[in-house]
């Protein structure tokens, strides 16, 4: 019987704490548990605080949970959350996502200021995003619009954006979201023309492989569909290599037993693109993945990849 309260790990981001929260919630509700048997543990990680360049340029992905994955690793956690599409492909020893949250809107979300939408804001108007994915889609749908690195928190975005740094600015409708910060949006891209980030919108949680009581906790909470999409998503990165160094959309969908999976690569500058579309069962979603970055991969030719160092 559990009798020390189970500890939580996450960033201190207002959007990362909605995250834990809701975790916590949904843990409590399925083992009939009272909130003071989790506790929230907030750690600053190395990409919290460098918040002046952007991720390519100082290391990826990994910077967002390495001082997470350290203290779970030591038994110091229980578990951590997530956003998923912060989260590498190739995870430390001895860890792996057990769950997955029941996943938002995936999609992008415009906020503009001096237009609503991408096609109506001006020409020359400045759009700032740390995300190579966004910058590249941006230049390829509008190749006269100034992209600039543009990152911290959601509400620091937001500050900027009304301080007049930029003209719009681009975040995921599933943080705004879980903020209640919905009413900023301006335009919702479409994800057919504008592929979101893989795993974007849903909530992961990391946990050491082999701790059963862990497992035991977290197998309510787990959402399969969501399971299964972003393990297909994850493993076109994979296959890809992919990082925040490398502009990659893709996101599947599953409609009972069957998945349909579509992805994007592009150079950063938006000017040449390799597309795939998949289907197939979602028992094979991982499969289905690696498939479409291996034959994206080998359509692209290895000259495509060579500025993306």
């Amino acid at each position: 019987m559990q009798t020390k309260p189970f500890r939580i790990g996450t960033r201190g981001s207002p959007l990362a704490l909605a995250q834990a929260a809701e975790t916590r919630a949904r843990l409590m509700a399925a083992h009939d548990l009272p909130e003071e048997m989790f506790e929230i543990v907030i750690l600053s990680t190395t990409g919290d605080r460098i918040t002046d360049r952007s991720l390519s340029e100082i290391g990826g992905k990994g910077l967002f949970t390495l001082e997470l994955e350290q203290q779970l690793a030591s038994g110091e956690l229980d578990f951590a959350v997530h956003s998923s599409k912060d989260m590498p492909t190739k995870l430390p020893d001895g860890l792996y996502i057990s769950a997955y949250l029941p996943r938002e809107d995936f999609r992008d979300a415009l906020i503009g200021k001096t237009a609503p939408t991408l096609m109506t804001l001006p020409d020359g108007a400045v759009v700032g995003t740390a995300s190579l994915r966004r910058q590249a889609l941006i230049r390829r749908i509008r190749p006269d619009i100034e992209v600039t690195v543009f990152r911290g928190s959601v509400g620091t975005r937001l500050r900027k954006l009304d301080e007049g740094h930029v003209d719009a600015t681009l975040l995921a409708y599933a943080g705004l979201k879980r903020l209640a910060r919905e009413e900023v949006v301006t335009e919702l891209l479409d994800p057919v023309n504008f592929p979101p980030a893989p795993a974007q919108g849903a909530i992961c949680i990391e946990s050491r492989i082999g701790d059963t009581r862990i497992d035991t906790l977290l197998k309510p909470v787990n959402d399969c569909p969501t399971y299964d999409a972003v393990t297909c998503e994850r493993a076109f990165l994979t296959a890809l290599d992919g990082s925040c160094r490398t502009p990659i959309g893709g996101y599947a969908l599953c409609e009972g037993d069957h998945l349909k999976f579509s992805g994007l690569i592009l150079t950063p500058d938006g000017r040449k693109e390799h597309a795939i579309e998949l289907e197939g069962k979602r028992s094979e979603a991982e499969k289905l993945g690696l498939q479409a970055g291996e034959t994206v991969r080998a359509a692209a030719g290895p000259g495509f990849f060579d500025g993306w160092a």
